[in-house]
């Protein structure tokens, strides 16, 4: 055979890339459509959400969420291509831990100190560590199969860093059920629920993301 008739030959036998960021984005739109649909079919907004709406406490829980998507699909974005660097995606993605530490010193400034436990226990805690996670699998997964047409230096940060843009879109959603709109609840059991899809993210991205 031959070269160029070798050549022509594994260019019609290779699989159709994406262009990163497309990949990406239909990931992001699917693992939308896949966690709305466990949300509004298993799950479902508050009975109360006309009220809530009215309320600042409520309406910045979905300023966090999405922050955390938004700036970690930026990030993720220029892990998955090698030598590009990071420039301020890296800092961008504070703003959502920023955002949170901000409102939990407003929030210690405004209630007296004998409601912060209530406050932070809440009500729903069991369900918002398992419900975040379960919603964020499906975007996960996508996300990760997403950036197989990238080529990620770091498999394992890059996993990670996938987790919490699925975090972040899973958290959407659930907030809208969630009755718990305290800073003090939203830092630390919307932190830790993240952080169970970030350590199965880190572990995915190792596995799956080598090349």
């Amino acid at each position: 055979m031959k070269t160029d008739d070798l050549i022509t030959a594994l260019a019609q036998d290779a699989p159709i890339r994406w262009p990163l960021g497309r990949a990406v984005a239909a990931a992001m739109a699917g693992g939308a459509v896949v966690a709305g649909l466990i949300f509004f079919a298993g799950i479902g907004v508050r009975p109360d959400v006309m009220q809530a709406v009215e309320t600042i406490r409520y309406l910045f829980k979905f300023v966090v969420t999405l922050a955390l998507a938004v700036t970690a699909t930026g990030l993720i974005l220029h892990l998955a291509r090698p030598g590009v660097p990071l420039g301020a995606w890296r800092w961008a993605l504070l703003a959502a831990p920023a955002l949170l530490a901000v409102s939990v010193v407003l929030e210690m400034m405004a209630m007296p100190m004998s409601s912060w436990g209530t406050r932070w226990i809440g009500t729903n805690a069991p369900w918002c560590l398992s419900l975040i996670p379960l919603m964020a699998l499906g975007p996960l997964a996508l996300i990760l199969l997403a950036l197989r047409q990238g080529a990620p230096r770091r498999p394992g940060l890059a996993g990670a860093v996938a987790g919490l843009v699925a975090s972040g879109i899973a958290a959407t959603f659930y907030a809208a059920h969630c009755p718990d709109d305290s800073p003090f609840f939203v830092a630390t059991w919307y932190t830790l629920a993240t952080g169970i899809v970030v350590v199965i993210g880190t572990l995915a991205g190792r596995r799956w993301l080598r090349w």
